[in-house]
């Protein structure tokens, strides 16, 4: 276990330094981490090979991290700053959610009919699809400090994305069980999948939103907050191992409710103080979640991508920018928003293999084994060749935006 560790650790700092010569050439460390990982995994050269992937304390570890790094997210969901976005925020989730779906589903739906495949299958892409990645665009939020109104609405509209995309695939993922005849979710648990992780970040965010109120010092804020890190990663691992059995809770939606919640009890300068105490934490968590997206990733299949991957990425980006820019006009959003906004929601691969092992899986159950090798086929590749792209894209989002100040 030692030497896993080691090596673990080892890929970790390669990680780092790539992209520490990326941001050399002026683009995010993110694609660094991102090639490295590829590069480092089980797919290359095996320093983190998938056996160490599938060990019970990479996992847990990983688990951790992806708690630990919603608090990106949750500690800028504060109420009274948001508020004034309302609506225009909803909406505009919503028309490019909504729309990646129905492009992409509509789009495959075309071509599926031509090539004589079953046109639910489309359905299953349209699912995959309109979900984010929120990690890769938190990474550059960070690493070059975006202020404006771009990095102000994508910030909400990474949670509210979320929970649209749950709410959407899943439901997507049900019919498709139902029409195969293999095993399905219930479409009675889908709420549970969405609210169960907010409400229990939510409660235990409290508590130690009370702690943080009574406690100083570096040692003290630290102390809780990893605690409650700990608490919340804990709880949620118990309810999809022990209470759920058949869906899986999303860990960084419980961690962006837990940090929400303590966020808006404690005063700004309180909760500064706190974001500032907690960023290594969080900065080395980011890496590893970003170098553990990566490391699935097989770079051979650059090279082996068919048409379907390139439908697959060209109808998102259109799904996505367009979404966003037309609930952007019609809430007459800043005009930076509008423009700009879409580049910075093209991330995917993360949420797009999670997506991709669950709907084949369904797809197996029910004997349609040759449908699942075109969905995991497609996505595959697509998560590779969407991924370098995406990041570049997301940071000239910023750029053009005029949000990165030493752009």
């Amino acid at each position: 276990m030692m030497m896993h560790v080691i090596c673990w650790i080892v890929t970790l700092l390669i990680a780092f330094a790539a992209g520490k010569v990326v941001s050399k050439i002026k683009l995010p460390s993110i694609l660094g981490w991102l090639i490295a990982g590829m590069l480092l995994g089980p797919h290359a050269a095996g320093l983190l090979p998938q056996r160490v992937m599938d060990l019970s304390w990479y996992k847990t570890i990983i688990m951790w991290m992806q708690c630990a790094f919603g608090l990106m997210l949750g500690t800028e969901l504060i109420w009274k700053r948001i508020r004034s976005y309302g609506k225009a925020l909803v909406v505009t989730t919503l028309t490019q959610s909504l729309g990646t779906f129905a492009l992409v589903s509509l789009v495959f739906f075309a071509v599926f009919q031509m090539m004589d495949i079953p046109g639910y299958l489309a359905f299953a892409f349209g699912g995959i699809a309109l979900a984010t990645a929120p990690a890769p665009a938190l990474s550059i939020v960070s690493e070059f400090h975006t202020k404006g109104p771009v990095t102000n609405t994508l910030l909400p509209m990474a949670v509210l994305d979320d929970i649209v995309g749950i709410a959407v695939f899943f439901t997507v993922n049900a019919c498709i069980a139902k029409t195969v005849s293999g095993g399905n979710i219930s479409l009675a648990l889908i709420p549970v999948m969405i609210f169960m992780p907010i409400l229990v970040g939510a409660v235990i965010g409290v508590l130690v939103g009370f702690l943080l109120k009574k406690v100083n010092g570096k040692s003290g804020i630290l102390t809780v907050l990893i605690g409650g890190i700990t608490v919340t990663a804990a709880v949620g691992y118990w309810l999809n191992t022990v209470v759920f059995t058949n869906i899986t809770l999303n860990y960084m939606l419980l961690g962006v409710a837990f940090s929400a919640a303590f966020s808006n009890m404690i005063p700004e300068e309180k909760l500064k103080e706190a974001n500032d105490d907690i960023h290594p934490i969080v900065a080395i968590c980011l890496l590893g979640a970003i170098v553990d997206l990566g490391a699935p990733l097989d770079y051979h299949l650059i090279l082996g991508a068919g048409l379907y991957t390139f439908i697959y990425i060209a109808a998102r980006a259109c799904g996505k920018y367009f979404g966003a820019r037309s609930g952007a006009k019609l809430m007459k959003m800043p005009e930076t928003v509008q423009k700009y906004l879409g580049f910075t929601l093209l991330p995917h691969s993360g949420v797009s293999l999670v997506f991709t092992g669950i709907v084949c899986a369904t797809l197996e159950a029910g004997g349609e084994s040759e449908l699942a090798v075109i969905v995991k086929g497609t996505i595959a590749a697509a998560a590779v060749i969407n991924e370098l792209i995406a990041v570049i894209a997301a940071k000239k989002g910023f750029e053009k935006a005029g949000e990165i100040s030493a752009a």
